[in-house]
């Protein structure tokens, strides 16, 4: 690999990126259990108040969940198979880990991640991808959360790297946009060819 000096870190987002849905099964029967779409239950997941309040910490991922469960009728002793049916279709991208493990010789690597408490614990012990990464920073452990620009800022005090030297990755445009405005290099992920094909441009 040839290195590039102008860049010294490429920084990744985690759900949607490194973690995604291989499918959709077990979403649209949840989804359909509720008559409701798949996209309205992803929106109660992932968008709705008690979401936002867990993104920052300022309550706990089993209390959103069970906010959530209770939203949609379902008693105490559902909850947990409702969250388990909700994440069966996610898997970790094991060819982007090794991209990612490619980039560590000569590139400081991020992770940074919206997400809720206990993602660290996962990421580490049911998908053994943690510590790819220099430096995983979680939005419900610093109390900000994409796209304001203090945690883009917060991370790359944290590596010790200047904005227009490190690359950021997101599947959302608006984070991509937020991290644009502060220097960063931003990548909006479409795909695990393309990003490992625009990585590959910048940095040779």
């Amino acid at each position: 690999m040839e290195v590039n000096h102008k860049v010294e870190a490429v920084i990744w987002d985690m759900g949607g990126v490194l973690l995604r849905s291989a499918h959709y099964q077990f979403r649209d029967q949840l989804a359909a259990r509720f008559k409701i779409t798949r996209e309205e239950l992803e929106h109660r997941v992932f968008n709705s108040e008690s979401a936002m309040l867990a993104t920052v910490g300022k309550i706990t991922q089993a209390e959103h969940w069970r906010i959530t469960a209770h939203s949609l009728g379902l008693q105490e002793n559902e909850i947990a198979d409702f969250e388990e049916a909700f994440w069966a279709g996610d898997q970790c991208d094991e060819e982007l880990v090794g991209f990612i493990l490619s980039l560590k010789e000569h590139y400081k690597t991020g992770l940074l991640s919206n997400a809720w408490m206990g993602t660290r614990e996962m990421l580490k012990n049911k998908y053994g991808c943690l510590d790819i990464f220099d430096l995983a920073v979680f939005s419900y452990e610093v109390g900000m959360a994409k796209p304001d620009e203090r945690i883009y800022r917060y991370i790359l005090d944290k590596l010790g790297v200047a904005p227009e030297r490190s690359i950021y990755v997101d599947d959302f445009e608006e984070n991509v946009a937020a991290s644009q405005q502060i220097g960063m290099i931003g990548i909006h992920f479409t795909g695990r060819s393309r990003v490992i094909q625009e990585i590959d441009k910048i940095i040779k």
